[in-house]
């Protein structure tokens, strides 16, 4: 059964930097797309960046372009999401999610797996 584990998350400063892992188990996810969504308190959950299989497709969001970066090891089974810059508009729960299409797409509903999220604050 495939697994999706998020870390990387915490407290940081505004201007400060985290860099998240997206860790899968019991299914090699080199042939799917992998996405990042977040979701701050009293909002709807948002599509963030996401990355096809031979990171061929790669989507930001515009609120967090120039200052994320996802990227993929597939040798360890891991996406990456490097998060620069962070404001306090970037808190909230990140959520790592695979969808079997390997369409980088922000449509949550094209997402079949997702992960239990790590919480990112960014404040003073």
């Amino acid at each position: 059964q495939l697994q999706l584990v998020e870390s990387g998350g915490g407290l940081v400063q505004p201007g400060g930097s985290l860099r998240l892992s997206c860790a899968a188990s019991g299914f090699t996810t080199e042939s799917y797309a992998i996405g990042w969504f977040r979701q701050a308190p009293g909002k709807e959950r948002e599509g963030v960046s996401c990355i096809s299989s031979s990171a061929g497709s790669i989507y930001y969001a515009d609120s967090v372009k120039g200052r994320f970066t996802i990227s993929r090891d597939n040798a360890k089974n891991t996406v990456y999401l490097q998060m620069n810059s962070l404001k306090p508009e970037d808190t909230a729960v990140y959520y790592c999610t695979l969808t079997l299409l390997n369409i980088c797409t922000t449509s949550r509903g094209l997402y079949e797996y997702w992960g239990q999220g790590t919480q990112v604050t960014v404040s003073s």
